[in-house]
């Protein structure tokens, strides 16, 4: 039997979830005929059949998690040579430890502290001690302690595990919140010079072209492992879009010297394909920056997450109006919040603050 398995899908994906088979066991299928549609922490992708033949054996069913190299369909035909370097879901057993004294667990906030016995209880209740709040002297989780969170865990019912563009969301969360030394500085614009019908996300693309301007050293990626610095001479912003699936982050490309016309009909596009999960993998990757317009939903101000190897995200939070001072008295304003989140290893507090600072001016100019 012929194996073809799950081929490299680009951008360092590894892994992707199997949603429609497209042929069945016993079919006839041509070279190049779409076998499977598999989703990816990017878009939904078909993949083709490498070549022609008799379909023997399918090797997962729809709504599974697939391995890059891991076998996915089986053709009638001589065998082939089992590729030694995929090994999905192996597990590797320790030795057996025997002390009964509270043992050390790792823990992003330190240590958890429980004796065997109780970890073999989670194991058993499927409890992680992550989750468990200890109640035992010098912080040891006890007994009662598993056994209440097991409780608490039958009533709210099983764990969905994530997939597709929340199962990427969470990696990349991950390794932003391990990797990036990141601090927010936060201000406020006033628009009220704006006419009533301004397109605030075509305007906010306008000023982070003013910020970068003024400041490159935002518009950037880092090469963490060289400790190497690139500034980008192009403005590709990443564009946050809020789904249902989870977080999209579709790139506007050399938004310098696009008008607002195109930049409207570019997000209108934008939007529709992702929406429609048929957007183009280059579409979702080398942004330089990003924008996340997160006051069209609610909120002021956040502190948004830079992702690697970018530098810099500008948060825009919901336009409101505000008492303010002009000319000396008082007066209400309409007001847009700010937010923007920066990698402190590459970039300075100044910088930081000086982008900001253009971004405002170019905000408050009334054309």
């Amino acid at each position: 039997m012929k194996i073809f398995k799950l081929p490299d899908l680009g951008e360092g994906l590894q892994e992707a979830e199997v949603v429609e088979w497209h042929v069945s066991v016993g079919d006839e299928i041509a070279a190049d005929q779409p076998l499977v549609s598999v989703e990816t922490a990017k878009a939904i992708v078909d993949i083709p059949s490498p070549f022609a033949g008799r379909v023997q054996k399918l090797y997962c069913e729809a709504g599974k998690v697939v391995h890059v190299g891991a076998p996915l369909v089986g053709f009638e035909g001589a065998a082939e040579e089992e590729d030694a370097g995929t090994v999905v879901g192996e597990v590797q057993v320790g030795r057996e430890v025997r002390a009964e004294a509270p043992a050390p667990v790792a823990h992003a906030g330190g240590a958890i502290r429980a004796t065997p016995a109780v970890r073999a209880l989670a194991r058993q209740l499927k409890v992680e001690l992550e989750m468990v709040t200890p109640s035992g002297p010098d912080g040891v989780i006890t007994t009662a302690d598993v056994q209440r969170v097991a409780k608490i865990l039958a009533e709210v019912g099983p764990a969905e595990p994530l997939r597709g563009v929340r199962r990427a969301m969470a990696q990349n969360m991950a390794l932003a919140q391990s990797e990036v030394a990141a601090a927010t500085v936060i201000d406020d614009a006033d628009i009220h010079a704006w006419a009533a019908d301004a397109d605030v996300t075509v305007r906010l693309l306008r000023a982070l072209v003013a910020g970068c301007r003024a400041e490159p050293a935002l518009n950037a990626w880092y090469e963490s492992h060289t400790m190497a610095r690139r500034l980008v001479s192009r403005i590709d912003v990443g564009i946050a879009l809020d789904l249902p699936e989870g977080l999209f982050v579709p790139v506007m490309r050399d938004v310098a010297n696009r008008d607002p016309a195109d930049l409207r009909a570019g997000l209108d596009r934008m939007r529709a394909d992702v929406q429609a999960r048929r957007i183009p993998a280059e579409e979702l990757r080398g942004n330089t920056i990003t924008l996340s317009n997160f006051g069209m939903i609610g909120g002021k101000y956040a502190s948004p997450i830079v992702l690697p190897p970018t530098v810099a995200i500008l948060g825009a939070g919901r336009v409101h109006e505000q008492l303010r001072p002009v000319d000396g008295k008082p007066a209400v304003r309409r007001v847009l919040p700010l937010s923007l989140s920066f990698d402190h290893r590459v970039v300075t507090g100044g910088e930081a603050a000086r982008f900001l600072r253009a971004v405002i001016d170019d905000l408050q100019r009334g054309d």
